[in-house]
C-alpha cells in the first residue's frame, strides 16, 4: 500500500504501524487509536506493573500482532544495512535529490552483493 507519493500530504492510511517499546504510550496509542490505526507496539514492563498496580482501574493489557511485530524487525535490518554506508548515516548530501540518488546505489549494492552471494 502506498502510504506517501513524492510530496504532499498522505493519501491512504495505513493499516497498522509498528514501533518499539519506547513509543508505547498511551498518547501515541491514543493517537493511533483515533485514526483507526492499528497499534503494533509492545508494552513496556514497567508500565504493565503499573497498570496492574491499580487493578481494575487500571484498563485492559495492551496487546499487539506478533507477526506483523517480526516484520518489524526486517525493516531495521535493511535500514541498518543501509546505514552502513557512512554517506548515508551521516547525510553528506546536501541535497534530498543526491541523498536519494546514494540510497538506491546503496540499495543496488546490497543487492548484488546478496545475488552473488546466494548463486553456488
Amino acid at each position: 500500500m502506498r502510504v506517501r507519493g513524492p510530496v504532499g500530504r498522505a493519501r491512504t492510511r495505513p493499516d497498522a504501524v509498528a514501533g518499539d517499546k519506547a513509543y508505547s504510550s498511551r498518547d501515541n496509542r491514543g493517537h493511533l487509536c483515533k485514526r483507526r490505526i492499528k497499534a503494533v507496539i509492545p508494552e513496556k514492563k514497567d508500565q504493565a506493573a503499573n497498570r496492574k498496580k491499580k487493578g481494575s482501574g487500571g484498563g485492559r493489557p495492551v496487546s499487539h500482532d506478533t507477526e506483523l511485530y517480526k516484520e518489524r524487525n526486517t525493516v531495521e535490518r535493511a535500514i541498518n544495512r543501509l546505514k552502513t554506508w557512512r554517506g548515508i548515516a551521516t547525510r553528506y548530501d546536501k541535497t534530498p535529490g543526491s541523498y536519494l540518488a546514494g540510497l538506491h546505489l546503496r540499495a543496488s549494492m546490497i543487492w548484488i552483493k546478496d545475488l552473488t552471494r546466494a548463486a553456488p
